[in-house]
This record gives structure tokens, sequence and C-alpha cells, in this order.
């Protein structure tokens, strides 16, 4: 019997688009729904694939949404990586612009990395944590490095606090920006702009 359409689109899939397209409709599934509220077999059931399948890529649940939230974290971090010799003051406008275009094109996996926070489960937990401690350390080597701003970590302590707060504001910020809050894309990166200058300055 002849193999129908679906199915020889599915068999066409490389095994990194299968990861690609189960870690897109995972991304969506817990950006909508608490952790404890997602089943494995609603994202086969999506993805069009066996269960049996998804389990080959990813052995467990906690393996599936770490490999979500890492994805997501992957992106961002690629997406705010400094450029050497430019000042930050240079950078931030046009890095806020970059990051703000990434929430926006990819809402639910910004929404499943920062739910990955509340998850019951501290392995996933664990995973957030230290890609938002990637994003702090980031910033950090390029304030230090910069003529106007590396002066201060020897006289404010409060710095490293500072940038930590900066990033939960900017997250804030973004998640109700997506809720249909009615300010442009400008405004938001002004806003967050101002506030980061405002904190270290």
């Amino acid at each position: 019997m002849a193999a129908n359409p679906e199915e020889r689109t599915r068999r066409r899939l490389s095994t990194e688009e299968r990861r690609e397209q189960l870690l897109s409709v995972g991304a969506r599934l817990f950006s909508e729904s608490p952790y404890d509220d997602v089943w494995i077999e609603q994202v086969a059931e999506i993805a069009g694939v066996s269960r049996g399948l998804l389990y080959h890529y990813f052995p467990t649940k906690r393996d599936f949404f770490a490999a979500v939230v890492e994805r997501e974290s992957e992106r961002m971090l690629r997406m705010t990586a400094a450029v050497p010799g430019v000042p930050v003051r240079e950078q931030l406008t046009a890095g806020l612009d970059t990051y703000l275009a990434h929430v926006e094109a990819h809402a639910h996996g910004f929404r499943a990395f920062h739910r990955a926070d509340a998850a019951g489960d501290q392995a996933v937990r664990r995973v957030y944590q230290q890609a938002l401690a990637a994003q702090e350390q980031q910033i950090l080597t390029a304030l230090a490095s910069d003529p106007e701003f590396g002066p201060l970590f020897a006289e404010r302590p409060d710095v490293p606090l500072a940038v930590r707060g900066w990033l939960a504001f900017t997250t804030a910020v973004c998640l109700e920006w997506l809720r249909g809050q009615d300010l442009s894309r400008d405004q938001v990166r002004d806003l967050c702009a101002r506030a980061l200058l405002g904190v270290i300055s």
C-alpha cells in the first residue's frame, strides 16, 4: 500500500528537523499551561509522531522541558552577545531591538523559558537559573570592559545585583508587552535601556 502524503512528509524530516519540530510544539504547550498540565501524549499527537519516537529524542518529560528551556537560552545568549570594543551605550539600543524582535517572533518559546522557574522540578529550575546566570555574566563582562562603566566595578559592589534586578525587570516588561500592552517595540526598548543605564550610572 502506498504511503499517504503525511507519512512521506514525516519521513523526509531529518533528525535535527524533527527535534526542532518537537521543541517548537513543546514551547507552545509549556507557554500556555503549567508544567504539570502538559502531557507528552499531547506533544506527540500535535507533532504527528508516536510516543515512542518522542521518548527516543527525550527520555523523560523533564528532559524534554529542559531542552525547550536550553533552546531558548541559547538563542537569547547569541542575540545578546557583546561586540568587543564597541561602547555599551552604543550596543544597548541595537541589542534590545534584536532581543525584542526575537521575543515577538518567538513568544511561545520566551514564555515557556520563563515558566521554568515556576516548574516543580528542581532539575528544570536549575537549567533556567543557569541560563539567567549566563545572561547576567555576559552583561557584566561587557560592562567591565567598557571605558565608561568599567570603573564602577571597583566602586560599586552592587552592580551585579543591579544587573540581576534589571534582567527580572526586563522579563516582566516583555511578558506584559506580549499580553497586549499598548506600547510599541521602540517604547519598550527605550524603557528597558533607561532602566539599565539608570541602575548602573
